[in-house]
């Protein structure tokens, strides 16, 4: 059994992590243009697997069949959520999707409450509404005001990814070694995204140098940080506080676009940032700590 991280240094690498993987939307939404969603997500995380397994294969090999196991079964949950969310890129904004996707911030709580047979504490739906109110205040300017498939689908993509989140709780604090668990979760996932291409799309190789780098910058941040190293993170903390953390991705996605497209900050914006800020620092809080979960 690998040691496990510290609370602090998983929700750091959990928090690295999100942010990571906050550039993926932009990526998507333009190798969507010249590729199918599952060939796509396909070729991505082939090349991250291929990396991957170059680099931890006597890791992944030391960890057995169990860690094979734990992985490609978050890595099934974690394809539909990755099929749901580049769908539904095809029929809404980004800011949108974003949004809807991050109401998994409170659904996470809500159903560990029922799975638990309690009532929500107060602090923990404190700090998901904080969280979720500042996504929204940071996501939502643009919005049509409407709802269509394309929403419905954002709003199963927030479903799915509740349920990999708590999934990832359990297994990454079964014992077996996250790493290489996440290691198999990617290699899952390029397995499913084959098998659906040549099901459903009749999958084509592009050739453009454009498409090849989003594919590898894709894989690289996006999938080997990004996916790999999520039950590493979580095998320290819970999964409402992971599912908090789900917050700083629209948050990342707006101070990357300020810095360096030079986008504005609206006040409704630094709002946003704030309210996020307050809801993943209120356990820390004195006093609140012993009312939220470890």
């Amino acid at each position: 059994m690998k040691r496990r991280l510290s609370r602090r240094a998983s929700e750091a690498l959990l928090a690295a992590v999100i942010v990571a993987r906050s550039t993926s939307l932009l990526l998507l939404k333009l190798g969507l243009e010249d590729m199918g969603t599952l060939t796509l997500t396909a070729l991505r995380f082939t090349v991250a697997s291929a990396i991957l397994l170059a680099l931890f294969h006597r890791r992944v090999r030391a960890a057995g069949a169990d860690a094979a196991r734990r992985g490609a079964l978050i890595g099934a949950v974690f394809f539909l959520v990755i099929v749901s969310e580049v769908t539904a890129l095809r029929y809404t904004p980004t800011s949108t999707t974003s949004f809807l996707e991050n109401t998994s911030v409170v659904i996470v709580p809500l159903a560990l409450a029922a799975w638990r047979r309690r009532l929500p504490r107060a602090a923990e739906l404190l700090s998901a509404a904080l969280c979720l109110g500042g996504v929204a205040l940071l996501t939502l300017g643009g919005g049509s005001g409407r709802f269509g498939p394309g929403e419905a689908l954002c709003v199963l993509t927030a479903f799915l990814y509740a349920g990999a989140i708590i999934l990832t709780d359990r297994m990454s604090h079964s014992g077996a070694d996250p790493l290489a668990m996440g290691i198999a979760q990617v290699c899952a996932i390029a397995a499913l995204a084959w098998a659906a291409a040549l099901l459903f799309e009749g999958p084509e190789i592009p050739v453009s140098a454009r498409d090849w780098g989003i594919i590898l910058a894709l894989a690289a941040v996006c999938t080997c940080f990004g996916f790999t190293l999520q039950p590493v993170a979580q095998s320290g903390t819970s999964a409402g506080r992971a599912a908090m953390f789900c917050a700083l991705s629209p948050l990342s996605a707006s101070a990357l676009g300020v810095i360096f497209l030079h986008e504005p900050l609206t006040g409704a914006a630094a709002l946003g940032a704030a309210l996020i800020l307050a809801g993943l620092l209120l356990p820390n809080a004195p006093g609140a700590r012993k009312d939220l979960p470890s």
